[in-house]
């Protein structure tokens, strides 16, 4: 296996896991995107961070992209190369919208960009080592395939599924982004061992209406509209309420959107508050008076793209 390009360049998408009752499984992609270019070279390696990021990661080879780089040639059998690497990222870090599987995504497809092969790297082989490096499929699935996606990981084999759904119009996400971070590890912290088989079955089931929703087919029963389904396919008792503690304005937020009447649930790990329809002009100006970055965004169809090299032009 060679490289057979030296210059190449990826995006890929925000995403948003859990959607409420969804832990660890659900995920949606955003139309928000990182940048990442690479020049194959001989020297040492050299990164260039613009935007969210720049001045806190790293800029050499401890880069999570770069890792993930690495990982995936040797993956492939593809030597090693000096990189000189420009990341323009326009995703928060440590927010709850995925900067750490879209990372390791950009890394892994760089791999696949440089290597210039088709058969090599594709989209199901990028979804099972960016899954092993960030420990589960929620965010990686959606970056990796875009959409809304159902994911999962075989605890055992380590073997990783997923769905990817085309979710309908009614589902226009807003992203209400706070000025201050969360680790993912802190607010994982915060969770309990275990679950009433009452908050589980509680769970399953709007997850489960929240799957066939983003699957653009669902039907009400009853004559309740969508928007009314949707209220109760996000509701959660697995994770969110737990989390309080580690972010209390950003559930304080939820119980005030979903008091409006707005489907909103805490995305990922948070602190982020992601709603899943549009909200009106006042809830933005008022939030925004709060200190909340409000981000209308729309469901990115695809998942991460080659922009630069042979395989810019080819679908995988």
């Amino acid at each position: 296996m060679r490289v057979h390009d030296d210059f190449v360049a990826v995006k890929v998408p925000a995403t948003s896991a859990n959607l409420g009752p969804g832990f660890d499984c659900m995920g949606l992609a955003l139309d928000l995107w990182d940048e990442v270019s690479i020049h194959a070279t001989t020297g040492a390696t050299s990164v260039v961070v613009e935007g969210e990021g720049a001045g806190n990661v790293d800029l050499g080879e401890d880069n999570l992209v770069v890792r993930a780089l690495r990982l995936a040639l040797d993956h492939a059998g593809a030597p090693q190369v000096g990189v000189r690497m420009r990341c323009m990222n326009r995703i928060p870090h440590s927010r709850g919208l995925g900067s750490s599987a879209s990372a390791i995504v950009a890394g892994l497809t760089l791999a696949r960009a440089l290597i210039g092969d088709p058969d090599v790297l594709g989209r199901q082989e990028i979804l099972e080592i960016g899954s092993e490096l960030e420990g589960h499929p929620d965010n990686v699935a959606p970056a990796v395939y875009g959409g809304a996606t159902v994911a999962w990981m075989n605890e055992d084999t380590k073997e990783v599924g997923a769905l990817r759904l085309n979710p309908p119009a009614v589902v226009s996400p807003v992203v209400f982004i706070p000025d201050f971070e969360l680790r993912t590890a802190t607010a994982r912290a915060a969770l309990p061992e275990n679950v009433s088989h009452v908050d589980a079955r509680f769970n399953v089931a709007r997850a489960s209406a929240l799957a066939a929703i983003l699957s653009g087919h669902a039907q009400a029963s009853g004559g309740a509209d969508l928007h009314a389904v949707l209220m109760e396919a996000t509701r959660d008792r697995l994770h969110q309420e737990q989390r309080r503690g580690a972010m209390e304005p950003s559930l304080a937020l939820v119980d005030w959107l979903r008091g409006a009447g707005y489907a909103a649930v805490v995305s990922g790990a948070g602190p982020t508050v992601i709603s899943l329809e549009p909200v009106g002009a006042q809830i933005r100006r008022d939030a925004e008076d709060s200190g909340w970055r409000v981000l209308p965004l729309t469901v990115a169809a695809s998942g991460v793209q080659i922009t630069r090299g042979s395989l810019a032009k080819v679908e995988f």
